[in-house]
Parts: structure tokens; sequence; C-alpha cells
């Protein structure tokens, strides 16, 4: 009986070291190494986060295996992520793994981060309904670094139908975190205060973007007008309000985003919506889709776990195990790209 393949994954794309292992769609191993110390510089340092990729990737690499309880004589295939992301960070992750598949003799497969994301869908038991969208599907990529509407014809069928034409959305929180005195990364901050807000109590005014595009640009600054405006008149107001203010700015960027993925769907005829990436991790977005495909019962929703959210390893395994099912290997002289390429 043929085995079953073995696939480990690495993420370096920004500030995780992130390394998981996958057999049969199953995750044997997921770790992800935090670097915290961005913090104190109010976001991500480029040449900092690649010198603690450097110093984490064979720890984190070794800590996967040893939880997966396999030997590295196992492992099929060596999948890593080839790009977007920051330059540095991408060519440790591209680095090791080269070293990896030359020193095993075993395949070597590239993933577009973007891509990962959506697919991490297809993990078994990685969505919070326990399944796995059939194809068509729109997928929806919200993260720090990207906003994207993608039509997901199948595994490496995907062709995106709108973008953020400036600042992603997970950007957005962060921008938005710091004009209320938060540290990075802003946007759980935001989420954590908004529990107990008011959504409603303050209106601000959504982008008119044509077409499926984004832009979040316009609304960062009529936020920043309006708190400025405010604090000139009680300079106490942030503090009287957090609550209130991050509630009504979360569910006015939820709503932004329903709106054009309602869009989409009327443009495709396609009701299967997927989210991912690390803002799909946030509570009232994930209510504010429910509730919609509750109320419209031709729409599907996939969330996934808030585990394959943020950066992971799984997402990159997944990916390179779907391309080791149909014998997509890549060259040894592969580089790694910094801004996002079509799939």
């Amino acid at each position: 009986m043929k085995k079953k393949p073995i696939i480990i994954g690495i993420e370096s794309s920004c500030d995780e070291t992130a390394v998981s292992i996958i057999r049969n769609r199953d995750v044997l191993s997921n770790i992800i190494i935090h670097q915290n110390i961005h913090k104190k510089y109010g976001g991500v340092v480029p040449e900092l986060a690649s010198r603690l990729h450097d110093i984490n990737i064979v720890k984190t690499v070794n800590q996967a295996i040893n939880l997966a309880k396999i030997s590295k004589k196992e492992i099929s295939a060596v999948s890593f992520t080839l790009g977007p992301g920051l330059i540095g960070s991408l060519l440790v992750g591209a680095s090791f793994a080269k070293s990896f598949s030359m020193g095993l003799d075993i395949p070597l497969i590239t993933v577009n981060h973007v891509q990962a994301h959506i697919l991490a869908h297809f993990i078994n038991n990685s969505n919070i309904n326990n399944c796995s969208p059939k194809f068509p599907f729109l997928g929806l990529v919200i993260s720090g670094g990207h906003t994207q509407i993608v039509k997901v014809n199948d595994f490496f069928q995907m062709k995106i139908l709108g973008s953020t034409l400036d600042d992603s959305i997970g950007d957005t929180f962060d921008k938005l975190a710091r004009i209320l005195g938060f540290h990075y990364p802003g946007g759980p901050i935001i989420e954590f205060f908004s529990k107990n807000g008011n959504c409603k109590k303050f209106v601000f005014s959504k982008p008119l973007i044509n077409g499926l595009n984004f832009s979040f640009s316009g609304f960062k600054s009529h936020v920043l007008q309006f708190i400025k405006n405010k604090l000139h008149n009680n300079p106490s107001f942030i503090k009287e309000n957090l609550s209130d203010i991050c509630a009504s700015i979360q569910r006015t960027m939820a709503e932004i985003i329903l709106e054009k993925v309602q869009k989409a769907t009327l443009k495709t005829n396609i009701f299967r919506i997927a989210l991912a990436g690390g803002v799909s991790a946030n509570h009232d977005i994930r209510q504010v889709f429910i509730s919609f495909a509750k109320e419209n019962k031709k729409w599907e929703i996939f969330i996934p776990k808030k585990e394959y959210t943020t950066d992971n390893g799984a997402m990159i395994a997944i990916t390179g195990l779907l391309k080791y099912e149909k014998n997509l290997f890549d060259s040894i002289n592969v580089s790694p790209y910094s801004k996002f390429k079509n799939f």
C-alpha cells in the first residue's frame, strides 16, 4: 500500500516564523513563533524580522518534526513561501527550504502566500463548520498586507476580481489604532475595546469606489479628521468614548467589505464565500458575514478556525501537498518576490 505523502511547510513572509507538517490533509504539527519585539517600533522592522527568522527557523523546524512524531527521512517534499512579503524574511525561508530539499533529496515546492491563505480551507477540519467549500467559490483575503476578492475555480485556477487601491484592511486597522493611542498590532486591540461599544454611535463615511476594488485611505482620513475635531472641543473625547469609537470603526469596515462581496456574488452568480487571512479572525467581521448569510439563504459562508487565519505553516503545507499530488515541483534556482504576482 502506497504511503501518504508528508509535506513540511515553511512560512517566513513577514514576522512569524511558522512551520507545519501535514499528512493526508491532516495537520501533524503547526508551530508559530511570533516576533513580539516589533511592538515597540510601531510596526514590523524588515531587517530585524529577517534576523529573527534566521535565529528561529532551525529551532522551529525541529519542534515541528518532533511534535509530528516523524523522522526527517519520512518527509516527501518541502514547501515554502516564495512571495509576496518582506524580501529579507522570504530569503531566509527560501534558503533553508532549498538546503533542506538538497540535503534530503526531496522535491521543492514554492507557494504563493495569498493563494495559501485561501487553500487553508482544504486542511481537514480547518473551518468552523468542518467542511471545505466546493468549486467555484469566492475567496475574501483580508490581512495586514492584502485585501482581495478572488474567484476560485479550482485549487490552482484563481482570478482576482477586486483588490485594494491603497491600504489593506489590516494596515488600516493598525493605523487607526495608532490614532487612538494603541501599540502595534492595533487590530486586535480595537476588537477588544469594541466588545462593550455601540457600533452605531458614530457614523463614518464609506468610500465610493466603482467595481469590486477597495480603498481605505479616504475612510482613514475621515476618521482621523473626526477624532481631531472632537478632541479640539473635548480633550477627553477618546477616553470617554473609546469602546464606541472602536465598535463604530470596526462595524463600518466590516460593512465595506461585505458590500463589495455582495456585488461580487451578483456579478459572478457565486454565493459560496470563504474568508481568509489574519483579519478574518475578527469576531465582528465574522458575525456580520454569518448574520447576512442567515438572512440570505443562497449564501454559504466558510470561516477558518483562528489558528489558520494568521500567517501559518499549515496553509503552506496544504498548498504544497495539493501541488505534490499534481507533480508541480520547482527548481532550486527560484527567487523570492516581494510584490504580489498573479496566481
